[in-house]
């Protein structure tokens, strides 16, 4: 039965990614073959459930196959030593993992961000997987990792995840996890209560594992970067693991200098794309269940046909789907989820840098012409940055693009959306502005 296990898997590499395959198929092992059912053994419970949850059709396929007959399986994790093994079926309901740990320093980590709560597609997989693999440090080699996508992709989630996962297997492990502008304002602030040298020995000799997020915001700060670079040249040599994420490549971050760009490149680079419509279904489906909400199929066919930016806008379907019909006491059917969809999906194809910026010129009574200026007046200023973040936000044209429509480097483009993104967190006047200029262009009032 062994040789025939080994044709099987042979079979099955054949029929998906060769990394996939590497993670998820190649580990499994034939403990052994009882009349009408095959035993596996598979390293750990993530693994037993991902091939559960992904491949277990493929490897019944080729069971009846080799067998001529249709076989079950059931998958076992080896003992460990304190415990007794557990076997599942095929059609398991595995319990959702409620940690609660946090880093050792750094900003807390979501509960709810962990590998069980993530729904890979193949929109995602290779991340996944790749993110899994440096978590339960399979491979040894590959001690960094960059996660690249736009906003709302779930680069935060497999990052807390990676964190999540280290801290539950491995608790003495000191793990950080910041952003890139937490970083700089440490160090700023450091320098200026003279306790650079414990700014420095925290992150170099009392860090197992960095998560940094959001790295396209050191952009242009010279001595922060200095000082990350150096900090990641220790890291790396003594073996640490390092995430970092972002929605620009290393190599199109304007005014980073070449000594950090080499050693974000030295990661390996995984990149997220939007959810295809099945995805969707089912990232709409996991949250309805983790909400306690009962969503007709069909609604969430809808939602998912018609909500295809990221994650995030799925999220506020469902949020709005539930508010709504709770507050109203009418129950979840098309009728409502079509009133709810109408006000979040956006209008693209009418949404230009042009309309954004006529737009935004009307709100705050300046004229084109001083839009695109060189002018620095606070006046001016403030609303070309929220334009150029509009631009972002709402078009599909590249950062370069935006930039030259406002007379500006795609550096200072990039500043300005980070300026705005800034702001929008201080809950301040700027983001009463942001949400009304968001609100005329997704319901078309421009």
């Amino acid at each position: 039965m062994k040789t025939i296990w080994e044709e099987i898997k042979t079979a099955i590499k054949l029929r998906v990614p060769s990394h996939s395959f590497r993670m998820w198929i190649e580990p499994l092992r034939l403990s052994k073959f009882d009349d009408d059912c095959v035993f596996l053994s598979c390293p750990n419970f993530f693994s037993k459930k991902r091939v559960l949850d992904q491949y277990k059709d493929i490897i019944e396929s080729e069971l009846r196959k080799a067998t001529g007959k249709a076989c079950r399986f059931i998958v076992k994790v080896p003992e460990s030593k304190g415990s007794s093994s557990k076997e599942i079926a095929v059609n398991p309901q595995l319990p959702l993992l409620q940690m609660n740990v946090y880093p050792q320093n750094g900003r807390f980590l979501r509960k709810d961000f962990t590998f069980d709560q993530f729904v890979v597609g193949g929109n995602n997989d290779f991340a996944y997987s790749a993110a899994l693999s440096l978590a339960s440090r399979k491979n040894s080699l590959q001690n960094s990792l960059f996660l690249l996508s736009r906003t709302g992709m779930g680069k935060s989630h497999l990052s807390q995840a990676v964190g999540h996962y280290i801290l539950s297997e491995h608790p003495r492990d000191r793990v950080y996890y910041t952003t890139a502008e937490n970083f700089s304002n440490e160090m700023v602030n450091a320098y200026r209560n003279n306790s650079i040298d414990v700014f420095k020995g925290k992150y170099r000799n009392q860090c197992d594992v960095l998560l940094l997020e959001d790295v396209h915001y050191l952009t242009g700060k010279e001595r922060t970067q200095i000082e990350l670079a150096l900090t990641l040249d220790t890291l790396f040599e003594s073996g640490k693991k390092i995430i970092f994420s972002s929605c620009y490549l290393p190599s199109d971050i304007p005014k980073l200098n070449d000594e950090l760009r080499s050693r974000l490149l030295c990661a390996l680079i995984s990149n997220i794309d939007p959810p295809e419509f099945r995805t969707r279904v089912r990232i709409l489906q996991k949250k309805a269940k983790r909400n306690g909400c009962k969503i007709p199929e069909n609604v969430i066919h809808y939602l998912a046909s018609e909500l295809t930016e990221d994650v995030r806008q799925l999220e506020s379907g469902l949020i709005g789907v539930t508010a709504k019909s709770s507050l109203l006491g009418t129950p979840i059917d098309l009728g409502l989820a079509e009133s709810v969809v109408k006000n979040i999906v956006r209008r693209r194809k009418n949404i230009t840098v042009d309309v954004i910026k006529k737009l935004v010129c009307k709100h705050y009574r300046i004229s084109v012409k001083e839009i695109v200026s060189s002018s620095r007046k606070q006046l001016i200023v403030r609303p070309r940055q929220i334009a150029i973040y509009l631009s972002r936000r709402y078009t599909d044209a590249p950062l370069q693009a935006i930039g030259k429509s406002f007379n500006r480097y795609h550096a200072t483009a990039l500043y300005s959306i980070g300026a705005v993104e800034r702001a929008l967190k201080e809950n301040g006047a700027m983001q009463k502005q942001v949400e009304f200029l968001c609100q005329k262009l997704e319901t078309g009032k421009f």
